[in-house]
């Protein structure tokens, strides 16, 4: 028998940032991994819309898509597949993660958490880019 405790051990301890959000987007669960990768405490990033580390010209479009998730139940992220995107950093700068989400719903099919498990890849993504334009 598994300890009952495991499921939270795991969530607190992961060495990706783990973010569980409301169906209105708002942040209601922060790792230690969160706050070193978006460096917002979890005092500052609790409660709050998503917003808060996506970057503005990348907004509207990520709540178009969230929406028609919230309604259909249907994400073309949701069979583990990985997304790539840029984020914002407390410092403000940009960094890439990629991310794969999970809908959870409840026992009437209505999705009530979205659960992203994140990685910053920002080094990778910028070495790549040096070696797909010619630099070391």
């Amino acid at each position: 028998m598994l300890p009952e405790d495991l499921p939270m051990r795991i969530l607190d301890g992961s060495p990706d940032a783990i973010l569980i959000c409301d169906r209105l987007g708002i942040v209601r669960y922060w790792n230690a991994a969160a706050e070193r990768v978006f460096g917002f405490r979890s005092t500052e990033a609790l409660g709050v819309s998503m917003n808060l580390i996506i970057p503005e010209r990348f907004r509207a479009r990520h709540w178009v898509g969230w929406e028609a998730a919230m309604k259909t139940g249907i994400t073309r992220y949701g069979d583990g597949q990985l997304l790539a995107v840029p984020a914002l950093h407390k410092d403000g700068r940009r960094i890439s993660i990629e991310f794969s989400i999970q809908l959870m719903k409840d026992a009437k099919g209505q999705i009530n958490w979205i659960v992203a498990v994140i990685r910053d890849v920002t080094e990778r993504y910028v070495r790549e880019n040096a070696l797909r334009n010619g630099r070391p």
